[in-house]
């Protein structure tokens, strides 16, 4: 831990966001082993990872978004609500633009401007659009590092993206099932599954950047971050967790990850 502490905050959110890629390659490489019973699982997968983003959003970012903005000219809860829903606006945005394709979903609901994309790319977009908040939750983790606030701890920005991690796995697999199902090879299906993970260290970067250049600007970033990990839950996770009508099993998985969060928060943070 001390050995961490000596290397730059923005090194560290490139090494941890090349972590959950890497999470989100291994779970994508489950398509090597591919048989049907796997789909049966995806649904408890998917509420796993709603319930991990849902905790994260606030032990890891909102809880420390409201500490850092004590004792400023504004209320507290201005500046975390103004990220929060600022967070969320922009992903309605992009998700109104941006051409994509939820799990399980027919052609006839593509989501955002009209193309003519392949299904195949239009799924692989769904999954990359949320983990772009995933990614830019860690940056704004450990570029808080560089800040020296002490509610910005290297223990809890290291459980955040162990616990994004941990749900990256479910969620590689989760796009690489389909693309099997859809006709691609085994290989092509994981290589393309891995490759949705590729914005998170990208967006590591970006978010750290942001927050390690200025300290005012953090109770925005984190609960930016939020904000826009809410809005993927709500809008995308939960819903196709239950498109097969069995909630009973995400409903178990998003309690699961949910509390998976929280103790590697409360713990390490």
């Amino acid at each position: 831990m001390e050995y961490l502490l000596t290397i730059h905050p923005i090194l560290l959110a490139l090494l941890a966001g090349l972590f959950t890629w890497g999470l989100t390659a291994l779970g994508a490489a489950g398509v090597l082993f591919y048989n049907k019973k796997s789909f049966s699982n995806m649904d408890g997968m998917l509420g796993f990872a709603a319930g991990v983003m849902i905790a994260a959003s606030f032990w890891s970012l909102l809880a420390p978004a409201l500490e850092m903005a004590e004792g400023r000219t504004l209320p507290p809860w201005v500046p975390v609500s103004l990220g929060f829903l600022s967070g969320g606006g922009i992903l309605w945005g992009i998700d109104k633009l941006l051409p994509h394709l939820h799990l399980g979903a027919p052609m006839s609901e593509v989501e955002g401007v009209s193309t003519s994309w392949r299904r195949t790319t239009l799924l692989i977009l769904a999954i990359t659009l949320h983990n772009i908040p995933e990614g830019l939750a860690i940056g704004v983790a450990f570029g808080a590092l560089a800040t020296d606030i002490p509610s910005a701890s290297l223990p809890g920005a290291m459980a955040l993206a162990l616990g994004i991690g941990i749900q990256n796995f479910p969620e590689g697999l989760a796009v690489s099932m389909p693309l099997r199902r859809e006709g691609f090879s085994r290989g092509k299906s994981f290589w393309y599954g891995q490759l949705s993970g590729i914005v998170e260290p990208i967006a590591a970067v970006f978010g750290a950047l942001i927050v390690a250049s200025s300290q005012a600007i953090l109770p925005y970033a984190l609960s930016f971050a939020a904000g826009a990990m809410i809005f993927v839950v709500v809008e995308e996770l939960i819903p196709e967790s239950q498109r097969a009508g069995n909630t009973d099993r995400p409903t178990i998985g998003a309690m699961l990850g949910f509390t998976l969060m929280m103790v590697l928060d409360v713990a390490l943070g």
